[in-house]
């Protein structure tokens, strides 16, 4: 119960997106739309975890660079928004399991895109704040383990559970980052 709550939370807070200098305006149905992803990508376990022990494995979501994102706002969106993205981009795959509801995964998906769309005026004037630094490239390089890892064990269900589970953990462990960019004056200096 502790991790779908911290993993709520941390929807809540990625779905109030940055409002500070980068002059972000969101919808204000995000917040719901955040909620609703966290709620189904937990309802979409098929598998029981207890199952798939022998599968798991680390694949080192980059926390540092997350951690290191806060100091800067401009970062901060440009990490969130591509993990977003790559999550989206993972459950695009037509080789997710049968076994996950449909529906669900229907409803995910289209969370997701309008999570994205959304955020997207803010990666924007992030890109142009940050110039030719990349901070998103070890997110894209946890999204690229992950997908190698589905690969090597056949896109399996197990596989999948794995990769589910670890994508909750990881938006999760993002929210300390969400909650500063969440704050209305933008300061994402102070604690």
């Amino acid at each position: 119960m502790a991790p779908l709550l911290s993993l709520l939370a941390a929807l809540l807070v990625v779905s109030y997106g940055p409002g500070g200098s980068l002059g972000c305006d969101l919808p204000l149905d995000h917040v719901d739309i955040g909620r609703e992803n966290f709620m189904l990508l937990d309802q979409m376990s098929s598998v029981s975890p207890a199952l798939c022990l022998e599968d798991r494995k680390d694949f080192r979501f980059p926390q540092d660079t997350v951690d290191r994102s806060q100091a800067q706002e401009a970062q901060a969106v440009s990490v969130l928004y591509e993990l977003l993205r790559q999550t989206s981009r993972l459950f695009l795959s037509a080789r997710c399991p049968a076994a996950w509801n449909a529906t669900l995964l229907a409803q995910l998906r289209s969370g997701l895109h309008r999570q994205l769309e959304d955020l997207h005026g803010c990666v924007g004037a992030a890109a142009s704040a940050l110039g030719r630094q990349d901070p998103t490239l070890p997110v894209r390089s946890y999204f690229l383990r992950l997908r190698l890892y589905l690969g090597q064990k056949r896109y399996s269900d197990c596989a999948w559970e794995v990769v589910r589970v670890d994508v909750r953990r990881s938006l999760s462990s993002s929210a300390k980052l969400q909650e500063r960019l969440g704050r209305k004056d933008g300061d994402l200096g102070s604690p």
